[in-house]
């Protein structure tokens, strides 16, 4: 068990404490984007991040959740020349592609919804990036081969615990104890190559204490890289890198092959 001081030098922050007003406000804007968003039965096409993106039902909307460009400006603002990325939680494939805009050589577009995996390839031919981005279904990386190794590993999980009503609402609520994507951190860590990288967006109203201890089990250290606030939260971006206690083992790992196709990837 990680002791909270732990936690706290992981992430720089604890849990800030909820009221009831909070958590009752926290509860409209859920069944709002969830009875007119996450669960709409018409796909929509929209402009994000510079990216013409066709969002079908179930897939989280770039657009209208604005996460998704603040994390695409961070990445413009990378040197991805040649790397091999990978995207946990891709749903409109909108990260993906602004790594390849960034440079990457090859990007693997990743989620357990196959409407956002579809909708990831479907967005990347729509934008002339299919070449080197590919959308693939998956629970996170467990599908995924365990080489090549990846350079930069992307994620924006969902930010709150709590079961998940269906498929649509696993792009907010991860399960109790955030259960459904507990294990993202341990995966990403054994499939980053040395020196790799893992940026993960939360948010202010995550259960920062939770989550930090999932990123200290992995053998992460955390850096705070890009923050954004609105009325009532913040969203706060995060670069992990394996902690000097585990880079000896993870250079003792095979050097990174020449990137080849997942067996796991879908047609793009």
């Amino acid at each position: 068990m990680v002791k909270a001081v732990e936690i706290t030098n992981v992430l720089g922050r604890p849990s800030p404490p909820h009221g009831p007003l909070r958590r009752l406000l926290r509860s409209t804007i859920h069944l709002l984007s969830y009875r007119f968003v996450l669960t709409r039965r018409t796909t929509t096409v929209s402009r994000a991040a510079g990216f013409r993106l066709t969002v079908p039902p179930t897939v989280f909307h770039p657009r209208i959740f604005i996460t998704s460009e603040f994390f695409a400006g961070f990445l413009e603002r990378l040197d991805l020349a040649g790397k091999h990325v990978a995207e946990v939680g891709t749903g409109s494939g909108i990260l993906a592609l602004a790594a390849a805009k960034a440079g990457a050589a090859r990007v693997v577009a990743i989620d357990i919804n196959p409407n956002a995996a579809r909708a990831a390839a479907a967005n990347a031919r729509a934008n002339g990036l299919d070449s080197r981005v590919t959308g693939v279904c998956s629970n996170l990386l467990s599908a995924i081969a365990p080489r090549p190794l990846f350079d930069v590993i992307l994620s924006s999980p969902p930010s709150f615990p709590g079961e998940p009503r269906d498929l649509a609402d696993r792009a907010w609520h991860a399960g109790p104890g955030y259960r459904d994507i507990a294990s993202l951190f341990d995966q990403a860590r054994e499939r980053l190559s040395p020196g790799g990288r893992l940026y993960v967006l939360l948010s202010s109203d995550s259960d920062l204490n939770v989550l930090g201890a999932l990123i200290a089990r992995a053998g992460f250290r955390a850096r705070l890289v890009a923050e954004r606030s609105i009325l009532f939260e913040s969203f706060i971006l995060y670069e992990l890198r394996a902690s000097d206690a585990d880079m000896e083992q993870l250079e003792q790992r095979s050097p990174v092959t020449e990137p080849r196709r997942h067996p796991a990837e879908a047609d793009a």
